[in-house]
C-alpha cells in the first residue's frame, strides 16, 4: 500500500468529494489511496471517513499554504468549491487560485477541477433576456467556476475539467422537492418548460471522477461532461408519482416567477434554469450518458436514484 498513488480530495465530507473518497476505498486493489481534506479533521464526518480507511488532513481553501501542505506527496487531487456556503463568486475564484497554486507547488500529476459553463458566452451581460447579477454575472455559481478554469491552465497543472450537472439530491436537501398544494396534490415547481434537465446523483460525480483518475492523464486539458439522466419536468413528476406513491404534477413556472420566489439564491437559480431551458441542446449535449457510464458502470438513472433514495424526499 505504501507505493499506492495518493488522491487528495477537497471537500471530502461533502457530496462530490465524499463520493470519490468512498469510490477509492471501495476498490482497495486499485493502486490508489484516499486523502480526505477537510476544515474539521476532528469532526464527525471526518472521523467516519477515517474509520473507513481514509487519511484525513486538515486544510482551508482560503489558505494556500495549508492546501500545499495537504497536497504534498500526492499523485493527484480533486478540487471543488461550494458557492452555496458563502454566495460570493470572487471567493470561489480565490479558492480555486489557491488550489491551483498548491497543486503546482506539490507537483501533482493530475488534478480534476469540478467546473461548469460560463453562461455569459451565450448570454452576454448586455442581453436583457436574463438579469445581470452582482454587476458581472448571469449565473454566478456557474460563471465563477468557469472563470477559474484558466487559473489551472496558467499554473501549468495537468487538469481535467469535469462538467457536473444538477444534483438529484437537491430534491432532498435544497428545498426543491414537491410541495403540497391546496388541492392536496404535490407540485414539482421548476422553470424548465418542456426542456430536459441534465441531472446526476451526487455520489456518481465522485465515482465518475474516480473513473477519470483510473484512466490516467489522457483527459488532461479537456472538458469531460457527465450526467446520470436527461429528463423533463413532466417526466420527473411522473417518475416521482410512481416512486413516492403520491400524485406529483409538474408546475412549469417562468424563470422570472422563480427568481421572484425570494429565497437566498433564487435569482441565481432562476437564471440557471433559464439557461438550461434556452440552451438545452448545448447543455445536454455536453453531458453524455455513455461517457458517464464508461467512467462509472453503476451510474444511476433518475428512476434508479428514486428507487434508492426517493424515500428521503420530504413531502410537505
Amino acid at each position: 500500500m505504501s507505493s499506492s498513488k495518493i488522491i487528495a480530495v477537497v471537500g471530502a465530507t461533502g457530496a462530490q468529494g465524499g463520493g470519490l473518497i468512498r469510490a477509492i476505498l471501495a476498490d482497495p486493489a486499485s493502486g490508489f489511496r484516499a486523502r480526505a481534506i477537510t476544515r474539521k479533521a476532528n469532526g464527525d464526518k471526518a472521523e467516519e471517513l477515517r474509520k473507513l480507511g481514509a487519511e484525513v488532513v486538515e486544510a482551508n481553501l482560503d489558505d494556500e499554504a495549508s492546501l500545499a501542505k495537504a497536497f504534498a506527496g500526492a499523485h493527484g487531487a480533486y478540487c471543488v468549491t461550494n458557492y452555496w456556503e458563502h454566495f460570493t463568486p470572487s471567493r470561489e475564484v480565490s479558492q480555486a487560485r489557491n488550489m491551483a497554486q498548491a497543486a503546482k507547488a506539490a507537483k501533482l500529476q493530475h488534478v480534476i477541477w469540478s467546473t461548469l459553463e460560463d453562461t455569459r458566452v451565450r448570454v452576454p451581460l448586455s442581453d436583457p433576456r436574463m438579469p445581470t447579477l452582482m454587476e458581472k454575472y448571469k449565473v454566478p455559481h456557474f460563471d465563477a467556476k468557469a472563470e477559474a478554469d484558466a487559473l489551472f491552465v496558467e499554473a501549468d497543472v495537468p487538469t481535467t475539467f469535469l462538467l457536473t450537472a444538477f444534483y438529484w439530491e437537491n430534491f432532498i436537501y435544497f428545498g426543491m422537492g414537491p410541495k403540497k398544494g391546496p388541492d392536496g396534490k404535490f407540485a414539482l415547481t421548476l422553470p424548465m418548460g418542456n426542456a430536459r434537465l441534465s441531472g446526476i446523483a451526487a455520489e456518481d460525480i465522485g465515482k465518475c471522477a474516480y473513473g477519470i483518475f483510473k484512466q490516467g492523464t489522457r483527459s488532461c486539458g479537456k472538458h469531460v461532461g457527465i450526467a446520470g439522466d436527461h429528463v423533463t419536468g413532466a417526466q420527473m413528476a411522473a417518475h416521482m408519482s410512481k416512486s413516492l406513491g403520491k400524485e406529483v404534477v409538474y408546475n412549469a413556472v417562468s424563470p422570472a416567477a422563480y427568481r421572484a420566489f425570494g429565497f437566498p439564491g433564487a435569482d441565481d437559480l432562476g437564471n440557471m434554469f433559464q439557461y438550461y431551458m434556452e440552451f438545452e441542446p448545448e447543455f445536454v449535449g455536453a453531458r453524455g450518458l455513455d461517457t458517464a457510464r464508461s467512467l462509472n458502470p453503476d451510474l444511476l438513472s433518475f428512476n434508479a436514484w428514486l428507487a434508492k433514495y426517493g424515500s428521503r424526499i420530504p413531502l410537505e
